[in-house]
C-alpha cells in the first residue's frame, strides 16, 4: 500500500513534468508565426522528430516506441520488468517531439514512465513478479489518471488493457496510487477538466442518431488501427534510419502544412468544437477557399480525420516518439463533429459538441477495445455524466462494431500474432506466461547413434531415466531410446558388440523447439500422447526433455500465483 502510494506520487510528478515540457516547447516557439501558412509547420516536426531519433539512437540505444505495447510485452514476457532509462527516456523523447509539432500524443510515453517507475520501485524492494506486476499496473494507471486528471479511468485502464487478473486485494493498491496521481496534478494544475465543454441534456429523441455515431465510430476505429499497423509495415521496410525520418519529416510536414489541426497532439482544435461554437476555417489552411463553405467544413474535418491517422504513424516511423492515445480521442472527436454537421446539414437538429465528446469514447472504445475506460474517461475529463447513457450506447455499438471484424485492439494485435499477448482467461494467459526454455530437463543421458551396445550399457549404468537421448557427433538429435524396451538386449552380454545404438533407437513422434510458444508444445503432446518429448534448437542440437508432470507442475505453480489475493 505505501508503495502505491509512491508510485503514484512519483507518476503524477512525471505527467505534470510532460505537461509542463510540452507546453513550454510549444510556448517557445509561439512566437515564429508570421502570415496565414506558417513555416513552422513544414519544419519544426521533424526537426523534432530528429532530435528525439538521436537521443534514442546514441544516448538511450533502445526501442522505446509503443509504450502500450512495451508494458503489456514486459508482463507477459519479461517478469514485469521494465528497464531503468524508461523512468526518464519516453518523457524527454516524446515532450520534445510533440512539442515540436510532431502528430502524436502523450498518453501512451507517460504510461510507459509511469510503468516503469512502478516496475523499478518493485525491483528495489525485490518483491516477486505479482507484486512487482501490481506495482507496474499501479503506475501505468496512476499516468494515466494524472494526464487526465481521471482517477477512475486510470484504474479502469489498467484493468481493461493490461493486467490480465485483477483481485479485489489487487484494486486497492491501483486506487491509492491513482488517487495520489489525481491529487498531484491537482497541486500543480488546479482541478479544472482538461476538456471544458458546454454541453446540451440528454434528449431520448436523439437516441437513433447515437446508435448511427457508434457504427460509424466502430468503422472508424477499424480504419484507424488497420491503417495505422499497415503504414507501418510499409515504412519499416526503408532500413536506413535517416532515409526513414527524411520520407517521413517530408509527408508529415507537408500534411500539417495543408492540415494546420494535425499539428501536435490536436487538443487545442478541438476547444471550439466541444464549446459548440461557430466553425469556420478561413485563413488556416492553403485549402481554405475552397472549403469555407457549408458542406466544405465537414468535409475539410474529415479530411483532418483521414490525414491524422498518416500523420501520427509518419511521426512515430520516422524516429518520434508519442502514441495513439491521443490521436484516439482526437479522431473521434473530429468524427463526432464531422457526423453531427452532417445530421445538421439534412435538417436533423442535434447537438454538435454533445456528438464530439460521445464520439471520442466511440473512438477509444473501438481502438483499444476497451469501453468501459472510454465511457468512464470521457465523463471524468469533460465532467459529461449527464452524457453517460449515449456514451455508454456509442462506446458499446462502436466496440461491438470492431468486434464483428477483428478481436484485437491496436495495442494486442501484434502481440497477438506472436503469441506473447496475456487475456482475461486464466489458462491461456497461464500458457503465454509459461516459458518452454525454463521448463527443458537435462538429466537424461545422452549416447552416440555409433555407440555399440556395451558402451551404452556403460553409460546408462548408473542413472535411473526412463529414455535416453541419441545424438551424432556434434550434438544433433538423432532419435531416443525407451530403456523398457530394449530391456532383453541389456542382459543379453553377447550383443554388446554387435549391436549398435542406431539398431534400438527410435524416432521421436515431434520435437520441440526451446522458444516455443508453451500452447504449441501442449498441442503437440495432445496430438501425440507422449509422455516426454525432446527439445532441441534450431540447429537441431539436443537440449534435453520436457514432459507433461513437469509442465503440469509449472503450471500449478503459475496459477496459484496469479490467482493469490495476498
Amino acid at each position: 500500500m505505501l508503495l502505491s502510494l509512491v508510485v503514484g506520487i512519483c507518476s503524477g510528478l512525471a505527467a505534470v513534468l510532460l505537461d509542463w515540457a510540452v507546453h513550454s516547447i510549444k510556448d517557445f516557439f509561439a512566437g515564429t508565426a508570421h502570415t496565414i501558412f506558417h513555416w513552422q509547420y513544414l519544419i519544426l516536426p521533424g526537426i523534432g522528430m530528429f532530435i528525439s531519433m538521436l537521443i534514442v539512437k546514441f544516448i538511450v540505444k533502445d526501442n522505446i516506441g509503443h509504450g502500450v505495447t512495451k508494458v503489456l510485452l514486459a508482463v507477459s514476457r519479461n517478469e514485469s520488468k521494465i528497464k531503468p532509462h524508461n523512468m526518464w527516456s519516453s518523457v524527454l523523447t516524446s515532450s520534445i517531439t510533440i512539442g515540436f509539432g510532431g502528430s502524436v500524443g502523450a498518453e501512451a510515453p507517460i504510461v510507459y514512465t509511469g510503468a516503469a517507475i512502478g516496475s523499478n520501485i518493485a525491483r528495489l524492494f525485490g518483491l516477486s513478479y505479482r507484486q512487482m506486476t501490481i506495482l507496474l499496473g499501479c503506475g501505468a494507471a496512476s499516468a494515466v489518471a494524472g494526464a487526465f486528471k481521471a482517477p477512475l479511468a486510470g484504474v479502469l485502464f489498467t484493468m481493461e488493457i493490461l493486467l490480465f487478473n485483477i483481485s479485489m486485494g489487487s484494486l486497492l493498491p491501483l486506487l491509492i496510487s491513482t488517487v495520489s496521481a489525481t491529487v498531484v496534478v491537482y497541486i500543480f494544475e488546479g482541478q479544472t477538466p482538461p476538456f471544458l465543454c458546454t454541453l446540451t441534456p440528454f434528449s431520448m429523441n436523439n437516441i437513433p442518431y447515437y446508435i448511427i455515431l457508434g457504427v460509424i465510430l466502430g468503422f472508424c476505429s477499424l480504419y484507424f488501427t488497420n491503417t495505422t499497423l499497415w503504414l507501418e509495415d510499409r515504412i519499416g521496410k526503408f532500413k536506413n534510419q535517416y532515409s526513414r525520418w527524411a520520407i517521413c519529416a517530408l509527408g508529415l510536414g507537408l500534411l500539417i502544412f495543408v492540415f494546420p489541426p494535425l499539428y501536435g497532439e490536436g487538443y487545442s482544435s478541438l476547444t471550439a468544437l466541444l464549446r459548440g461554437e461557430e466553425i469556420v476555417i478561413e485563413g488556416e489552411s492553403v485549402l481554405s477557399t475552397l472549403l469555407n463553405t457549408t458542406w466544405g467544413i465537414p468535409v475539410f474535418f474529415f479530411l483532418v480525420f483521414l490525414f491524422k491517422v498518416l500523420a501520427m504513424t509518419l511521426t512515430n516511423a520516422g524516429g518520434g516518439v508519442g502514441g495513439t492515445f491521443g490521436p484516439t480521442l482526437f479522431c473521434g472527436a473530429i468524427m463526432g463533429f464531422v457526423v453531427a454537421r452532417a445530421f445538421t446539414l439534412v435538417n436533423v437538429s442535434v447537438p454538435e459538441h454533445n456528438f464530439v465528446l460521445v464520439g471520442m469514447a466511440a473512438m477509444m472504445a473501438g481502438v483499444m477495445q476497451a469501453p468501459m475506460t472510454a465511457i468512464f474517461l470521457i465523463a471524468e475529463i469533460s465532467g459529461g455524466y449527464e452524457l453517460l447513457i449515449p456514451l455508454i450506447l456509442t462506446s458499446a455499438i462502436s466496440y461491438g462494431t470492431v468486434r464483428l471484424f477483428d478481436k484485437y485492439s491496436i495495442y494486442t494485435k501484434r502481440i497477438a500474432q506472436s503469441g506473447d499477448l496475456l487475456t482475461h482467461d486464466n489458462d491461456q494467459a497461464v500458457l503465454t506466461l509459461l516459458q518452454t526454455r525454463s521448463l527443458v530437463r537435462d538429466k537424461y543421458p545422452r549416447v552416440f547413434i555409433e555407440d555399440t551396445l556395451g558402451e551404452f550399457v556403460r553409460k546408462i549404468s548408473d542413472s535411473d531415466a526412463a529414455v535416453v537421448a541419441v545424438i551424432d557427433n556434434v550434438g544433433r538429435f538423432q532419435g531416443m531410446i525407451d530403456i523398457a524396451n530394449v530391456r532383453k538386449f541389456i542382459v543379453s552380454q553377447d550383443k554388446y558388440d554387435s549391436v549398435h545404438v542406431y539398431n534400438l533407437m527410435e524416432p521421436t513422434p515431434e520435437y520441440i523447439y526451446a522458444d516455443e510458444k508453451m500452447e504449441s508444445v501442449v498441442n503437440k503432446f495432445d496430438k501425440t500422447g507422449a509422455w516426454r518429448l525432446p527439445v532441441i534448437d534450431h540447429e537441431r542440437k539436443y537440449l534435453g526433455f520436457i514432459s507433461k508432470s513437469r509442465i503440469l507442475m509449472a503450471y500449478r505453480s503459475e496459477i496459484k500465483e496469479i490467482s493469490s489475493d495476498d
